[in-house]
């Protein structure tokens, strides 16, 4: 699979990874041996990029991830992991000392010594502009606790503020067909700066596959249920922020303009690789709940670019359904 540099890093990372949200909680139940026939299949695929958070699952996924890469050594796997969610969403929060503990927590349940990329989970905005957090950030550095650090953002402001830090390594934002927003600014910015960009949400917490209708349910357990309104967290984590039935209407049209494309190819795969044609992305992280579906979202990265005909009325889609309605809120 074609690897890109993930910005200040300086590691070779797969343009396809895996986001491991899934395997920790809020998708539904999965097994750890479920997860880790995901991770095996991502792997085999190609994928060299995981990603994954002190939060999901309460430690969950970063456990069952610390327990395939201790059977899996020199795979050249880079594992990002993010801090923060854990406590009251205060700047005061964001301390040197709670760093120390987060990441001496992440280190234990990833079984490392040092971790490859923590990002700030989604912190508030205040904390973008705090010299202090970034300072704290650089000690962590210094003291081989993390090897780089980066941000995931819930808006584009926070990510340009960012990207202005002199050491960030890397934005995760959230980026897709329905979601096109952070190529005003945000993607040309980072890769002026050097900045790696992990595309999250890629597939519009997986309206973009056209598999869900608008009677589709799901579980009690799967934010797709509980968040749909933003009872939980950010509303434009659970389907992009857009609303379901126009999502839905929407996927159907993508899925036809796919097949008008490439017969080959399945919708969620064209949504992929839309994401990594676009300059300045580095990895896009699709979760995926089955082996088979790991396998299937690695293979994007084979297909050819999309034609500037197809492009084109994907950017349609987006003026008629989603521009008025998301483009100024993230």
């Amino acid at each position: 699979m074609e690897q890109r540099v993930l910005g200040r890093t300086n590691r070779p990372v797969s343009v396809i990874g895996l986001g491991t949200w899934q395997l920790g909680a809020d998708w539904g139940d999965i097994s750890e041996r479920d997860a880790l026939g995901v991770l095996q299949a991502a792997v085999e695929s190609g994928v060299t990029f995981l990603d994954t958070a002190d939060v999901y699952g309460d430690g969950r996924s970063e456990r069952i991830i610390g327990r395939f890469i201790a059977g899996n050594a020199g795979q050249g796997l880079t594992v990002a992991t993010k801090m923060g969610r854990r406590v009251d969403q205060v700047p005061e929060n964001y301390t040197l000392d709670n760093f120390r503990a987060w990441t001496d927590r992440s280190r234990v349940n990833l079984g490392v010594d040092t971790l490859d990329l923590v990002q700030l989970h989604c912190p508030p905005t205040a904390v973008f502009a705090s010299d202090k957090v970034f300072d704290s950030l650089d000690t962590l550095v210094a003291e081989d606790a993390i090897a780089a650090y980066g941000v995931s953002v819930e808006t584009t402001g926070q990510a340009l503020t960012a990207i202005a830090r002199p050491n960030l390594a890397s934005v995760q934002i959230i980026f897709n067909a329905f979601r096109r927003k952070p190529l005003d600014q945000v993607l040309p910015a980072a890769a002026a700066a050097g900045v790696g960009i992990i595309a999250r949400v890629p597939l519009a917490s997986g309206l973009l596959s056209g598999r869900y209708t608008r009677d589709t349910q799901f579980a009690a357990t799967d934010h797709r249920n509980f968040n749909r309104h933003g009872q939980a967290f950010d509303v434009g984590e659970t389907f992009s922020g857009v609303d379901y039935d126009a999502g839905v209407e929407a996927a159907q049209e993508f899925a036809a303009l796919v097949q008008g494309w490439d017969t080959s190819a399945t919708a969620a795969q064209a949504a992929l690789r839309w994401i990594i044609q676009q300059a300045g992305v580095t990895t896009v992280i699709p979760g995926a709940s089955s082996a088979e579906q790991a396998r299937q979202n690695s293979a994007a990265a084979d297909l050819p670019p999309l034609d500037q005909a197809t492009l084109d009325a994907i950017e349609n889609l987006y003026d008629k359904y989603f521009r008025a309605a998301l483009h100024s809120r993230w």
